[in-house]
């Protein structure tokens, strides 16, 4: 334990015409700063997560400078590692603080994806992809993640059904997500026929199956747990661990996404917790297919079976353990430097009790998990609230 989240801001994600990159980042941080109750000053190091690639200002990190000009002159850098850039800008940051480099870290995800095209969109993700051998994907990262399904329900049956009670069980949570791009209870009957409104994107995935494309930021403010102690909220790093396996999905079994497997196998162990122990989780479901393979791999039920778990309740608020009481990526959106923060921090408000219509019952006990890539880049935490 040698870090804690004391201090969070999300903006809401969408698409968000009155916004660029550097509106976000000032919003996310002065915001952030006001909840945690800590000044620019105070702050040691900078860490802004961002892919890029969607609009014409890169370079982003200091940008954060002009949220406040006590920011000038410390140290910023901007972190990418595809779709789980903000957990890898998180840990830089519990880097920095366990090497008694920094008191407090300010960590800033944030995307513009919308004022590109879909298309343009889909050619920039797909190069977290290993171009070499999977650039065909007409649809990008969507094609892939069929192409997983396709394999999936040849081996272990037509999970359609699942999938789409996935999709709905994320839709109806995000309902109560004031941060989230689609606030719609759609039902399983919606996400499960393809329609004008749900047609497929790459078969057998519709588009209630993919995470929408957004804009948006999200924002932490990190300290050393001896000084958060003495602060309002002290939600603590049981475990951060982070793997990464092989780029080219032809050197493994993508149905079994053994780093996240492994990342979730380590964390446990560092945290000396059981998945029994978490209140709840949020996860990655870029795609509903990635959803259930998380089942599996975080060891909720036996590979093969990962639709026992969204089929018999276990996932759904109220469950054994709900997944994704925020609405996940899906519902959410997914702006994708933004999104390994905002997990955290929206898992760190149900810690805190700050939730509002999200609010589980007094949660103490989290577990997140973010993904980049097919399974490449993989980041999770357990996170406990001291105080």
């Amino acid at each position: 334990m040698t870090a804690c989240i004391v201090g969070w801001s999300h903006t809401k994600f969408g698409k968000l015409d009155t916004e660029d990159a550097e509106s976000l980042i000032v919003r996310a941080t002065r915001d952030a700063l006001a909840h945690a109750e800590v000044t620019a000053a105070a702050i040691d190091e900078i860490v802004v997560g961002n892919v890029g690639r969607y609009s014409p200002q890169d370079f982003p990190a200091s940008l954060v400078l002009q949220a406040d000009p006590a920011f000038r002159f410390k140290p910023a850098s901007r972190v990418e590692n595809a779709c789980a850039t903000g957990s890898a800008a998180i840990h830089q940051g519990l880097r920095a603080i366990e090497a008694k480099r920094a008191r407090f870290v300010l960590v800033v995800g944030v995307e513009k994806m919308t004022s590109a095209s879909a298309d343009e969109v889909a050619k920039n993700l797909l190069r977290a992809s290993y171009v070499k051998e999977e650039g065909w994907a007409t649809a990008g990262f969507a094609s892939l993640f069929a192409q997983v399904a396709e394999t999936y329900f040849q081996r272990h049956g037509d999970q359609s059904e699942a999938l789409a009670m996935i999709a709905a069980k994320n839709h109806r949570n995000g309902v109560n997500n004031p941060y989230a791009q689609l606030r719609k209870d759609f039902g399983v009957a919606f996400c499960l026929a393809a329609s004008e409104k749900n047609p497929v994107v790459a078969a057998p995935l519709k588009r209630t199956d993919c995470a929408p494309i957004s804009d948006g930021a999200s924002a932490l403010v990190l300290a050393d747990v001896e000084t958060a102690l003495a602060m309002k909220r002290a939600i603590v790093f049981r475990a951060a661990t982070h793997v990464n396996d092989y780029l080219p999905m032809s050197r493994r079994d993508v149905l079994l996404l053994e780093g996240c497997e492994r990342a979730w196998s380590r964390a446990r162990a560092a945290s000396k917790t059981t998945l029994d122990d978490l209140d709840f989780v949020e996860t990655h479901d870029c795609f509903t297919i990635a959803e259930l393979l998380q089942y599996e791999a975080m060891g909720l039920t036996s590979h093969g079976d990962g639709a026992r778990a969204i089929r018999e309740g276990w996932t759904q608020i109220g469950g054994k353990l709900p997944v994704n009481p925020s609405g996940g990526l899906k519902s959410k959106g997914h702006p994708i430097g933004a999104t390994g923060v905002s997990m955290h921090a929206l898992a760190a408000m149900q810690l805190a009790g700050e939730a509002g219509a999200m609010q589980l019952p007094s949660p103490t006990l989290a577990g997140v998990f973010n993904m980049g890539g097919m399974g490449v880049a993989n980041y999770c935490s357990i996170l406990e609230r001291l105080r």
